[in-house]
């Protein structure tokens, strides 16, 4: 039975009026009644109640009572895709327009604007062209609004061409149409073309509104333009613009970015009404400027004064202040908080979380929490990668890299950015070989962030030739580009090469930095260029106004000590412009030690214990030349004192990669699966390296031991281990590189050089200072290290 006329005008009328009201509870029960008493709908209500759950925002079920309605009318046609346009999803838009086309319902001027804003909001550009190719055929192109929004959609889309093709064949443009297209240019960074659309606008005689000013701020901010800035700012002042929150916070987000904190804070201070993006703005704004501690100080006024909540950009701005500072107590009670809100699960927010734990050196826990996030994405991978190298945990770091390929996350640029020091710290070749090959098939490898990457990751895989390929083939070196094969060559004993192509980069007319010194300078020390090095350290400050600072002139006391200059080194610090630190007497103690001068090593160790020792080793290398000279009380009391201090010494420890797997041991290491097959060959070994000359360097034994004794304890360093599992491990006559912690010791340094002779191989170890290429009996460095 049809619906009497009476009641049905009763729904209408009642419906109506809720859908002024937008009050859904009794629509609902409207609606009810509805479906209660009546056995056949009726389309007239069904159109109205689908009205009125669009007017609550009630998409689903709007859609549910649209595709019951037999014959919708253009308008309501018109209203759900508008929205699905405005609320999402916005492929909901594009498929009811095509649906709209196929059931014959032609679409009019105001369908476009609607379907449009969908197909910019997901940058669907097939569709939006394919749809204005309908706007064409239907005579709609030339209309104002179906226009304006042809111009919005490809200026979202970065086609920037067309949009002001259709911008200027307008015939009417008015401030909306105007708008559109300097909001495109502001999205895709075009500062000095938006800010030349607001003038030519108002030399048309249309006068920007705050939607033009909000439009063009962000880019101004983002180029830094500050004229510009200021100009938009006094335009704002005279149209009174200024007093709105949308206004106000876009003026003072432009004044931060353009790192003009006073002006920001005094808009900030100075707005009426402040919301939650605001404040994220200034804390924002502190952060980025660096000024961590004043952002603290106002996200605690925001909470506790205001009593505002903070949005997730807000914490992850106030996470970055922790992380700068590494305050972790401060960051734990943020993440307590955050687990509070319930804003845990926002996937930026636990990646900002994550990057402040390893930020500040707890990388257990950040590896705990990145185990409980849920969902994770290649920025979370990116992140624990990242922090596991940066806290000396590169094992780990590939170990994660391998469940991310595993979990179908595919790694991007940054990831990639992270496992290459992995690669590096660890010299595991076959993995960077893998990465290498990943780069190239995504095409990152053209990238010159991962270009200096690889070069220095086969640089320290002790594959130098393919880290100059690597910086042969870059389409743009930048000066880190330089710095890193420089370096690469300095680290390989290569003096000579890193010479040449310091020269080179001069040829070119590029200027060198501090860091290019430094990667020069340190190239000389381990090649024994003494001559260059003074010659270019004088240069530094004389020719390229770089005054040097402590690393240079660390550089340069190396140089001289390792050299035999222990006295010029002296001389040297004594006479430095500013007061020297642990770190030059260290560089002179370890002279001392090489060249066996007791005496300065014990005035300069005295010196050092004033300061207070970094670490355990300048210890040792006072103990070491104490021992040397069998002074074993005074290497005992030196041991004591390290104790004193609470110092441990490091033990060394040496890996090698094998078949993807690295293996790590430390010396006279009784815990590995082949021990004893290892064990068996070094004794092989020694047989056969004492047959051909080879004595045990017992000086290098720091106790007070039988010989015999000390020829056991040096046979089981760490590095020799790892040789000879090597031997075990690889195919005849495959080269061996092995990876040490500390420097190589001279007895080791002598064993190697036989152990290429009686296994025909080639031998490479990268110590904490340089590569060592032991080949056919000899070394590179020419044992001088």
């Amino acid at each position: 039975m049809p619906l009497r006329l009476g009641v049905k005008n009763n729904y209408l009328h009642l419906l109506e009026a809720c859908i002024q009201s937008k009050s859904l509870t009794e629509a609902k029960k409207i609606h009810q009644h509805f479906l209660k008493n009546t056995s056949n709908a009726d389309s007239s209500v069904l159109h109205k109640l689908t009205r009125l759950y669009l007017s609550c925002n009630q998409v689903v079920l709007a859609r549910r009572l649209f595709d019951e309605i037999p014959n919708p009318s253009v308008i309501l046609w018109n209203q759900i895709i508008r929205a699905y346009a405005w609320n999402g999803p916005f492929d909901g838009a594009i498929d009811l327009y095509y649906s709209m086309l196929h059931l014959g319902v032609r679409p009019n001027k105001y369908t476009y604007p609607f379907v449009l804003k969908a197909c910019s909001g997901l940058l669907a550009i097939e569709d939006g062209v394919e749809i204005h190719t309908h706007a064409k055929i239907f005579g709609l192109e030339s209309d104002v609004f179906v226009c304006t929004a042809l111009v919005d959609f490809y200026a979202k889309c970065g086609i920037l061409v067309e949009a002001q093709r259709l911008f200027s064949s307008m015939s009417h443009r008015d401030v909306v149409a105007w708008n559109a297209m300097i909001a495109g240019c502001s999205l895709y960074g075009l500062c000095d073309d938006a800010v030349q659309l607001i003038m030519q606008m108002q030399e048309e005689g249309i006068c920007p509104n705050s939607s033009t000013i909000v439009g063009v701020l962000p880019t101004v901010g983002e180029a830094k333009a500050l004229g510009h800035g200021k100009a938009l700012h006094g335009y704002c002042v005279r149209r009174s613009f200024d007093n709105g929150v949308v206004v106000g916070t876009g003026l003072l987000d432009m004044y931060a970015k353009c790192q003009c904190l006073l002006y920001a804070r005094k808009i900030f201070d100075v707005m009426g009404v402040r919301n939650e993006v605001s404040w994220s703005a200034m804390i924002g704004g502190y952060v980025t400027s660096d000024c961590m501690k004043e952002a603290l100080e106002l996200f605690d006024q925001m909470i506790l004064k205001d009593a505002v909540d903070p949005t997730p950009v807000t914490l992850g701005s106030v996470l970055r202040a922790c992380a700068k500072l590494t305050d972790l107590s401060r960051g734990r009670k943020l993440h307590c908080y955050i687990v509070k809100l319930g804003s845990v699960l926002d996937i930026l927010l636990g990646n900002t979380l994550l990057s402040m734990y390893a930020k500040c050196g707890v990388i257990d826990d950040a590896i705990r929490f990145f185990d409980e996030m849920n969902p994770k994405d290649s920025v979370s991978f990116s992140a624990i990668i990242s922090g596991c190298v940066q806290n000396g945990n590169a094992a780990e770091a590939l170990s994660i890299f391998q469940k991310m390929q595993l979990s179908g996350i595919d790694p991007d640029l940054t990831t990639m950015l992270g496992v290459l020091p992995a690669c590096s710290h660890l010299a595991a070749l076959q993995h960077g070989f893998c990465s290498h090959g990943y780069l190239i098939v995504r095409g990152f490898a053209t990238d010159t962030l991962i270009c200096n990457a690889l070069i220095d990751m086969y640089s320290k895989c002790g594959k130098i030739s393919f880290a100059r390929e690597v910086f042969n083939r870059m389409d743009r070196r930048d000066i880190v580009s330089w710095n890193a094969m420089i370096i690469g060559y300095g680290i390989h004993g290569l003096g000579m090469e890193a010479l040449g192509l310091f020269h080179d980069l001069l040829a070119l007319g590029l200027k060198p930095d501090d860091i290019t010194f430094i990667c020069l300078l340190s190239s000389c020390s381990h090649s024994g260029l003494v001559m260059e090095g003074r010659l270019w350290f004088d240069a530094m400050s004389q020719d390229f106004s770089i005054v040097p600072r402590m690393e240079h002139c660390i550089c340069m006391v190396d140089i001289l000590g390792r050299a035999g200059f222990v006295d010029e080194a002296h001389h040297f610090i004594r006479n430095m412009p500013f007061e020297p630190d642990v770190r030059i007497w260290s560089a002179l103690l370890s002279a001392c030690r090489i060249h066996k001068n007791i005496e300065l090593g014990e005035e300069v160790s005295k010196k050092i214990q004033s300061l207070g020792p970094e670490s355990t080793g300048n210890f040792v290398l006072l103990s070491n030349i104490y021992s040397a000279a069998g002074r074993w009380d005074d290497a005992a009391h030196i041991r004591i004192a390290q104790k004193d201090w609470g110092l441990k010494k490091i033990p060394g420890c040496s890996w090698i990669e094998i078949n993807g797997i690295v293996h790590a041991f430390i010396g006279g290491d009784q815990s590995h699966l082949q021990l004893s097959q290892i064990n068996r060959k070094l004794e092989e070994l020694l047989v056969e390296m004492k047959r051909l000359g080879y004595r045990a360097e017992c000086s290098f034994v720091f106790q007070d031991v039988e010989e015999e004794e000390k020829e056991q304890i040096l046979l089981y360093h760490s590095e020799k281990l790892a040789i000879a599992f090597g031997i075990l491990n690889l195919k005849a006559g495959r080269p061996i590189l092995v990876t040490k912690n500390l420097r190589v010791c001279g007895d080791c340094h002598a064993a190697i050089k036989f152990m290429t002779v009686i296994t025909k191989r080639e031998i490479t170890v990268r110590d904490a200072n340089r590569f060592h290429h032991f080949k056919n009996g000899t070394c590179n460095c020419g044992d001088f290290w």
